[in-house]
């Protein structure tokens, strides 16, 4: 009887607390901030009107990612997943390291989807994976998951060593 209430703890404890980005998996809390406007419901954050946003070109798709005093450049795609994205901006946030080649955040609300599989994820890809998990990616490498693309950074030459090994502060905004 022991042994089953601690498999039932475990299997309730990893389905709680998952340590991958995955679909509706929760991460445990790390001090990660929530973007401005943000709810607990699924749909997406609002960014309440901030005076210094980029109010004269609302249809920008050029985004600033800032690691420390690094800062790069990504163009945005033009899709819903996107566009629902920079309602969130501006946005600080500290993600996750993962498997040695990505950083990931769980955003509080869900965004819309259209994942496919890109067969190779290139070194700066902004994507999407599920409806909430946004992934940094900082090395190229075959996959067979599903994302929604997002972005990506137009010059990733020293995104991975910016990016580092663990967690790491990230702001992003658009340009």
């Amino acid at each position: 009887m022991k042994y089953y209430l601690v498999l039932i703890f475990m299997t309730l404890t990893l389905s709680v607390w998952g340590t991958s980005c995955s679909d509706d998996a929760p991460i445990p809390e790390t001090g990660q901030q929530i973007p401005p406007g943000s709810t607990d419901d699924d749909e997406p954050p609002v960014n309440p009107g901030n005076d210094d946003d980029d109010d004269d070109n609302p249809m920008s798709n050029n985004l600033k990612i800032t690691v420390g005093s690094a800062s790069f450049t990504a163009t945005l795609e033009n899709n819903a997943a996107a566009t629902a994205f920079k309602a969130l901006l501006p946005m600080t946030i500290n993600m996750s390291e993962l498997n040695g080649n990505e950083k990931y955040f769980y955003l509080s609300g869900n965004l819309p989807t259209a994942s496919s599989n890109p067969g190779t994820i290139r070194t700066g890809d902004l994507m999407l994976y599920g409806g909430s998990c946004l992934v940094l990616f900082y090395e190229t490498f075959s996959t067979s998951y599903s994302y929604t693309r997002l972005g990506r950074v137009n010059n990733p030459s020293g995104l991975a060593s910016t990016l580092g090994s663990g967690s790491v502060t990230v702001t992003f905004e658009l340009q």
